[in-house]
């Protein structure tokens, strides 16, 4: 692993640096005196860990601002060379990757890549081969690379490294092998925590209250509070898909009946689809489900697109659905923004956005509502890996 004062046992001085490097992350640039303000510390010690960190390579002086009038001070921020971060999403069949800079910028990325996670060793160390794989083709040094982070479905605990649906060893995490066989830092994370993440940091929104609703296969959510990503006691924040808000008597995986899964996700919409077609109803479907007796998430999502009115029907079915536990959301924590994501929001668009935004509205308190903003992810498929590698920097700052 690269060594550097990121690695060793944290001291005043290794501790305020690592704040000055978190305050440009979110904040950007800043003179000399603001960092010093901000980290409270005298000019003088602000000055030496600035100068300390620019000879490491973490900061560069950006030259002096654009203030007219007086003496105008020099400016600091991130080297965005100073060293890059791996993301990996991985789903059930695929994988995508993302490679950031040290500022958090886009390096590259790659979606759609064939993979199958399994709950053993054999497949953990696949993620290695495919991460050396696909840096040999970008030619990203690896010795510039400081950590991977992983983000994968289910319920994860960051802290420990267990993954309810991949861990397979008490004594060895799925974090400690890839640590083992790649000799950097890995981290893992829930996936919607990572997409919380990535739209927060990677995407250009500003607010430091954000929920983020990701409508895949399941329902899942991350939450920014006060500009942290929260976790809840015992690391298992985010449980939305398994609000019991449905009158339906439809049984969820969980085991319980009437979650909000069970009518705003992409399984949902599938079982919809399927009741209908079998009960006769027209759709540009029809063939395929006639032929196989079933259809999938990817079958619906040409169909929205060829404007099939089934499958819009029964996805503004699954926005009121969503709307209506959002509004309770929002009367909750009156967040600045509310952004949704997941492999059905980017499908379906204004197909799900618009009954969402008619289902908050029909069932929000207004005074908590009216400065919140609802949104479309900015990154789409892109979120999850961008937000797993700067979970990454921001862990090894000790910034979460």
């Amino acid at each position: 692993m690269r060594e550097t004062f990121l690695e060793k046992k944290d001291n005043k001085n290794s501790i305020l640096k690592k704040t000055i490097l978190y305050l440009c992350i979110e904040n950007g640039e800043h003179s000399i005196a603001a960092i010093s303000e901000a980290i409270g510390a005298s000019v003088p010690t602000a000055t030496k860990l600035i100068g300390e960190l620019m000879d490491e390579g973490f900061m560069i002086d950006l030259g002096k601002s654009g203030t007219s009038g007086g003496r105008r001070p020099s400016i600091y921020g991130l080297n965005p060379e100073a060293g890059y971060f791996i993301g990996v999403h991985l789903r059930n069949s695929h994988a995508s990757v993302a490679i950031t800079n040290f500022k958090g910028g886009l390096i590259s990325f790659q979606d759609d890549i064939p993979f199958k996670m399994e709950a053993n060793e054999r497949a953990v160390h696949s993620i290695a081969d495919n991460i050396r794989e696909y840096l040999n083709r970008t030619g990203v040094d690896w010795n510039r690379i400081m950590g991977l982070g992983i983000s994968i479905p289910g319920r994860v605990n960051p802290a420990t490294g267990y993954s309810n649906l991949f861990s397979f060893d008490e004594n060895r995490t799925i974090p400690q092998i890839l640590e083992e066989d790649l000799n950097i830092h890995v981290v893992m994370e829930n996936d919607s925590r990572a997409m919380t993440y990535g739209e927060y940091l990677g995407g250009s929104h500003k607010e430091k209250n954000m929920l983020f609703v990701n409508v895949s296969w399941g329902l899942g959510m991350g939450l920014i509070l006060n500009g942290k990503l929260y976790y809840g006691h015992s690391g298992y924040s985010g449980e939305f898909g398994h609000f019991p808000l449905l009158d339906n008597s439809q049984m969820c995986r969980c085991g319980k009946v009437g979650c909000l899964e069970t009518g705003a996700s992409g399984s949902a919409l599938v079982r919809m689809i399927g009741e209908k077609l079998s009960a006769g109803r027209t759709s540009s479907l029809g063939a395929k489900y006639k032929a196989d007796g079933k259809v999938n998430l990817n079958d619906i999502f040409r169909a929205i697109q060829s404007e099939d009115t089934l499958a819009i029907e029964t996805v503004e079915k699954i926005g009121t659905n969503l709307g209506k536990g959002l509004a309770g959301l929002i009367n909750i924590f009156n967040p600045e923004l509310v952004v949704i994501g997941g492999k059905l929001a980017v499908a379906a668009g204004d197909y799900l956005m618009l009954p969402i935004r008619t289902a908050i509205r029909r069932h929000v308190l207004n005074i908590a509502f009216q400065d919140t903003s609802i949104k479309l992810t900015q990154l789409k498929q892109k979120a999850a890996p961008i937000g797993a590698s700067l979970l990454v920097r921001s862990r090894m700052l000790g910034m979460l």
